[in-house]
């Protein structure tokens, strides 16, 4: 269709199209300085509503917001825009869908390979596969929905490591230290009780209300997740669903969060009772690391630390995972190296059992 131009000067484009359910509708785009720039919205715009892949790799991302933002919970959906926007549309953007190749995306690849910061660090491994996941999603999407040919960034190959972070955790006497230390600030201590003693998320943590707590029963309730998104409080679910779980607490930490809820004034049952930031607890870890000279580790790093307690004790990986909202198998592998003395258990059985048959043997007449 033609595009006009408008009485300031500048021109515009009115297109009529078809949505998705067939119906006729129009929609006019105004401000384009030259006629040219409006003649090529107008064609961007008819390919992106035909799904035709000779649109552009933004326009694109356009439909593949539209398809997957409802489908993902806030904070992810935040996540992925933003490592998209930042690292992938930049260098994608412009090129048509159908002419990226798997050469592409070495290219590209190759710049984040060499990438360095002001202080000469590399990206991390685990960043460097998240972005090429988010890459390889998008033209995943195209390829199953819009009929693309071959998803490129699956034929170029991944980079990066998957969990790539070093896990660090202290051990009960490296915590100890630490939990005394934060004794006064009771709202930090309890905060800490809570993230050692039961292995839950942060946003977990930041998410708990009264009405979580049977302490009649000693079960805290699991079922919500906190974020802070774009400056106010958002409450979603948990970040699986095997994330929904109820964890039953040891008596101490009933009694000590029996005190913490009597602190708090005029509290209601469903209101958070930790209304920190996540920044305020990082910074009351540094605190408590620098008062007592242990290894800094990340808020995070406090589940790791339940866990391999957790194994320290005997707990199958099935009873942990149970516990702390993971699949067992994912247990299994990330803390394999936890498991060491189970691996010694099996060799000295099984060399009993060699020995057993030896001793059989030569006792035949």
């Amino acid at each position: 269709m033609p595009v006009y131009k408008d009485k300031n000067g500048t021109w515009y484009a009115m297109v009529r199209y078809e949505d998705w359910q067939g119906e006729r509708k129009q929609k006019c785009k105004r401000g384009f300085v030259t006629k040219r720039e409006a003649q090529n919205w107008e064609r961007r715009f008819l390919l992106q509503t035909n799904s035709d892949l000779d649109m552009l790799f933004k326009d694109f991302y356009k439909l593949y917001e539209q398809d997957m933002r409802s489908r993902l919970k806030q904070n992810t959906w935040e996540h992925k825009a933003h490592v998209i926007q930042s690292k992938i549309l930049p260098y994608f953007g412009d090129k048509p869908m159908k002419d990226i190749q798997a050469r592409d995306v070495l290219s590209w690849q190759n710049e984040l390979l060499r990438h360095r910061d002001k202080n000469g660090k590399p990206y991390s491994e685990t960043y460097l596969k998240n972005l090429h996941n988010q890459l390889s999603c998008i033209f995943n999407h195209a390829v199953r929905y819009y009929d693309l040919g071959v998803n490129p960034a699956a034929k170029a190959g991944s980079i990066g490591v998957k969990n790539a972070k070093e896990m660090n955790f202290w051990t009960k006497d490296e915590y100890m230290q630490f939990s005394e230390v934060m004794m006064d600030k009771p709202v930090s201590f309890y905060a800490f009780e809570m993230l050692y003693w039961c292995g839950i998320r942060l946003g977990e943590l930041l998410a708990l209300t009264p009405e979580d707590f049977d302490f009649q029963n000693r079960k805290l309730r699991i079922n919500k997740s906190y974020q802070r998104i774009k400056g106010k409080d958002v409450i979603t679910d948990p970040k699986t669903k095997k994330s929904n779980r109820t964890i039953e607490m040891p008596d101490f930490l009933c009694e000590e969060m029996q005190d913490y809820l009597r602190m708090l004034y005029d509290q209601k049952s469903d209101e958070r009772i930790f209304t920190i930031s996540k920044s305020y607890l990082h910074h009351e870890m540094d605190r408590g690391v620098k008062e007592t000279g242990l290894k800094r580790i990340r808020i995070h790093d406090l589940r790791h630390s339940h866990v391999s307690l957790l194994i320290e004790l005997g707990f199958s990986a099935v009873a942990i995972a149970d516990r702390v909202g993971h699949e067992s198998i994912e247990i299994t592998y990330r803390y394999a190296h936890l498991f060491p003395s189970k691996q010694a258990e099996m060799a000295n059985k099984l060399s009993e059992l060699k020995k057993g048959d030896n001793a059989n043997v030569s006792e035949k007449p």
